[in-house]
């Protein structure tokens, strides 16, 4: 079954975290992880930094993918971990 088969069937999601789970899922290496900013991934699709991480949310909610966070040796942020499940 092709990835996105699971998106189409699936009436819980909005537009936004279908647009944002295909992106990730164009972006991810052989293990299934992706690591793009949530500013890259908004001016990629043309959407707000906000719809992005409410799309994020509700990849996550529904158990399409997992954020982990992911810090600098000095402490700052940097961009999170996305991994398809």
């Amino acid at each position: 079954m092709p990835y996105y088969a699971k998106l189409y069937r699936n009436d819980k999601l909005l537009p936004r975290a279908k647009l944002v789970y295909i992106y990730l899922h164009d972006r991810m290496d052989q293990a299934n992880k992706a690591w793009p900013s949530i500013h890259t991934i908004a001016k990629d699709l043309s959407i707000s930094r906000s719809t992005v991480k409410r799309a994020i949310k509700d990849l996550e909610k529904v158990e399409l993918i997992r954020k982990e966070s992911h810090y600098r040796q000095n402490g700052s942020a940097t961009s999170n971990r996305y991994y398809l499940l």
